[in-house]
Parts: structure tokens; sequence; C-alpha cells
């Protein structure tokens, strides 16, 4: 189970290397222009994946959730290139922020995968000024998106390109998922979270979720999105175009080295995709037995 009392802060040490591997010599100055600058290296060099989590559930390890501490993830993420899922990417992501001095703050959010979903999503938001700035690392969206009370704003690319509307007291961030090419929304619920709610919704994932079950990775490439996804290798090229192929047995072992930066011998021993089970609770898992 999670510590609640497990700490959320970097030692000097540890962000000083993180940073030096994102390829800042000294830490960025917290002011917009710095959070670009930062965020967007995130967005290449530090993958969302469930390489260790599906490594993790598969040998019943009953430990904290791989990443669940954010000197854990960054830990994993030197030594071995992994990055992982939304509540631990998160807050490795803001501890990082919160080092360099930005005004960083953990967001509840949903992926409105179906209807009257519940939250389901870490993300992250950063105070600059009078704006508000999402920094997603999941749906990396390569540089800041400012979300305004009162009108849509747009990062504008082909590959990973976003906009955010806003709706009532929420905002709706449509991107593309590579399992909805014409845009999933993401509900951006509220902007007040913090490291003991992603603890809980964490640990919360053990018992199901999507990314239980099959390898899942997205990083930005030069020119466009990388990703795995449901037994293939998708890119999302700069023109907007998609191209898709099969990933298994060998192939599967060299995108995590060659492509994704999995160092080999962690590599190695994620385990193969087996099919999802349906949601607890769902209409398919009833019809099942479940």
């Amino acid at each position: 189970m999670a510590d609640p009392h497990a700490p959320t802060t970097l030692s000097p040490r540890q962000a000083e290397r993180v940073l030096e591997r994102l390829g800042f010599a000294r830490p960025p100055t917290p002011d917009r222009a710095g959070l670009t600058a930062l965020y967007g290296a995130w967005c290449r060099r530090v993958p969302f994946d469930n390489v260790r989590k599906l490594l993790h559930l598969r040998t019943g390890d009953p430990g904290p959730l791989p990443g669940d501490t954010p000197s854990d993830f960054l830990d994993a993420w030197l030594a071995h290139g992994a990055g992982g899922t939304c509540w631990a990417i998160h807050g490795a992501l803001c501890a990082l922020l919160e080092y360099c001095g930005f005004a960083a703050t953990r967001g509840i959010a949903t992926m409105l995968v179906a209807p009257d979903v519940p939250p389901n999503h870490g993300t992250l938001t950063v105070e600059s000024g009078s704006e508000i700035l999402l920094v997603d690392a999941c749906i990396q969206h390569g540089e800041p998106l400012a979300l305004d009370p009162l009108e849509e704003t747009i990062v504008d690319h082909p590959a990973w390109g976003v906009r955010a509307r806003p709706a009532g007291a929420t905002w709706l961030v449509r991107w593309r998922s590579p399992f909805t090419l014409e845009g999933m929304d993401c509900r951006i619920d509220s902007l007040t979270g913090d490291a003991a709610a992603f603890r809980r919704y964490h640990e919360q994932t053990r018992a199901w979720s999507p990314f239980n079950f099959e390898l899942f990775a997205r990083v930005l490439r030069p020119g466009g999105v990388l990703v795995a996804a449901r037994g293939e290798r998708i890119f999302f090229d700069e023109n907007g175009g998609v191209a898709r192929t099969p990933l298994s047995g060998e192939a599967r072992l060299r995108f995590l080295i060659e492509e994704l930066g999995i160092a080999e011998e962690l590599a190695t021993r994620v385990p193969a995709d087996v099919p999802m089970a349906p949601p607890p609770g769902s209409a398919t898992a009833a019809n099942a037995g479940h």
C-alpha cells in the first residue's frame, strides 16, 4: 500500500541529475519561457508508459505501485529510462517544477472514454502571472496550454496539438488519442489536487486500469508522437498522418530499447500483453461473471 507520509520533494542532488539528463546545466527560470523549455524537454525525454506497472502487477508485488513517490519515479527513469502512468508521472513532474521555483499544482481530471465515468486522470498546472498553464505529461502537448475561463486556447501542431475550451467551472481539453483519432476530451475537474489524493487514486488503479494489461507508451519524437498501444507501433507525423505497424516479439523488444529508450535489463522483463478484463461493475463484467 502507498505510504501517505512518503516525501514529495526532491533532494538537490537528485533534482540536479534529472535536470542534467533533460539538458539543463542549471534550473530554468520560473517564468513562462522556463516552463516552456522544461516541459518541452520532459515531453521529449520522459515517456508516459506502463512498463514498470505491468511488471509490478504481473509479479504480484504488494508494495507501493511504481513511481508512487517522485523520488522512486525519477530514480527509475535515471537508471532505466522508464516513465510511468498519470498519477506517478505528474507527481514527479510537480516535484521537479517545485524544486525549480514554479507554482505547480496537481489536478484531477477525467478522460471521457464513456458517459458518467468517474475521475480517472491526474494532471498538472502551473500558475504563471495571471495565467493558469496546463502541462500534462501524458497528453504531451509540447508547450504549456493556457486554461482561459472565457475563451478557447490552442497549441497548434499537426501531431500533438490540443485545444482547451471552458465548460462552466471546468475545461475540456481535446487531444489526439491513438484510440480516437478525431479527438478525445479530457475534462479538467479540479485544480486543487494534492499528493495524498494522487496516492489514493493511484492505489485504486491496482484493481483495474486500462494500463494493467497491455503495453502502452507515448513520447514526443522529432516531428511527431511515438506511441505503443494495443499491440501496434503508432506514429503521428508532422503532417498529421498516422502510420501503424504490428508490435510483438522481437519488434516489441527493439521498440522498447531502441525507440523508447528503456534499458535492456528492464525491457527484457516486460511481460507480454494479455487481454484487457472488463472494468469491475460494468455490464460486461457482470455478464462474464466477474
